[in-house]
């Protein structure tokens, strides 16, 4: 293991007659690597969660609850509830009147057993479909940031792998410029270059 000295900060940029001027290239590469890195990422995760925000904030406003009716029992046998929501659930066959006054009908999930002609709420978009629930305003602003997050991060990966490529290659040509110098080097001492 080769013996290294203390650890000096910013020695690429510093005036030194042994820095070469392949190392204050690098220098600069790997600082615009890094602000580039830092800025997509931000830039990136930002905008997809405004966007993803905005569009769920829309989803709570065009999305309303309608009051639908069950066209048949539900399958299974019917099971009292006793406080969990959602327990022992099926698809059943619903129909409502969309907002225009047209009938419409779907397949929503509800208690097993549940008799034809129970009401049960289902949520509509502005043409008469059937969606899920829109998220809450509490709700909106996790999944936003989740995926914001995420798109920053890998939005980040491209300058990031770029600046490493780059970096590598000039790492290559430094080596094969090290070993020419070094031949010339020995060249100069009465060693043939081998």
């Amino acid at each position: 293991m080769a013996f290294r000295g203390p650890k000096v900060w910013l020695w690429r940029w510093r005036r030194n007659p042994l820095r070469r001027r392949a190392d204050a290239v690098e220098a600069w590469v790997v600082l615009g690597a890094w602000v580039l890195t830092v800025l997509v990422g931000i830039l990136a995760g930002w905008g997809t969660a405004g966007s993803v925000e905005h569009g769920l904030a829309r989803e709570r406003v065009e999305w309303r609850p309608l009051e639908a009716r069950l066209s048949e029992t539900a399958p299974g046998k019917a099971v009292e509830q006793s406080g969990s929501a959602g327990a022992d659930q099926v698809w059943a066959k619903v129909g409502w009147t969309g907002p225009d006054g047209s009938a419409h009908t779907g397949q929503v999930r509800v208690a097993t057993g549940s008799p034809a002609g129970t009401p049960v709420t289902v949520w509509t978009d502005r043409q008469g479909r059937l969606v899920t629930k829109p998220a809450t305003a509490a709700q909106a602003r996790l999944r936003s940031a989740m995926v914001g997050g995420l798109a920053g991060v890998a939005a980040a990966a491209l300058p990031f792998a770029g600046g490493r490529l780059l970096r590598g290659h000039l790492e290559r040509r430094r080596i094969e410029q090290w070993d020419t110098d070094w031949a010339r080097f020995d060249t100069l001492r009465g060693r043939p270059m081998s």
